[in-house]
């Protein structure tokens, strides 16, 4: 399975709870110039995890328009900012599993997608994440590997 942990585009703060903040005309610009570098490598996504916050749903908004639509999407109300991550990680894995996912995009926030990462990879520390930054997971059976981190500004 190859695991894409994506965090959401730059978001303003003018909102009335951190769930509602959307995303500033950078966090759109830096969304799609990822979007259109990740569709030079990657055809399509058998599934898609995005966090239940307004800047998360915006990004996969922004993303959704260079990819096919994937087999599966759902929001997911655990890909908070404080979600469990041996919790989130257990259940993109039970996603995965339950629709035959190969390849899985999960769009979420820090710091739960850097804990993400040291709960799947063994032995990895838990990574930076970039506004609109992705992350590759290769994961086979229990064998788990990190395969690259990119973010807008290492893509240009």
């Amino acid at each position: 399975m190859q695991l894409f942990l994506m965090r959401h585009g730059e978001a303003g703060f003018n909102a009335q709870s951190d769930r509602d903040r959307t995303l500033t005309d950078v966090g759109r610009h830096h969304t799609v110039l990822m979007s259109n570098w990740l569709a030079r490598s990657v055809s399509d996504f058998d599934l898609v995890l995005v966090s239940p916050y307004l800047r998360a749903q915006q990004t996969w908004q922004e993303l959704s328009q260079h990819f096919p639509e994937p087999r599966k999407w759902l929001v997911v109300d655990d890909l908070v900012p404080s979600g469990d991550p041996a919790n989130v990680a257990a259940l993109i894995l039970a996603y995965a599993e339950l629709y035959k996912a190969d390849k899985v995009l999960v769009i979420s926030h820090m710091p739960l997608l850097g804990y993400l990462v040291s709960e799947l990879v063994a032995g990895v520390e838990p990574p930076l994440f970039a506004t609109s930054g992705i992350t590759l997971i290769d994961k086979h059976a229990e064998q788990a590997s990190l395969m690259w981190q990119h973010a807008p500004h290492s893509i240009s």
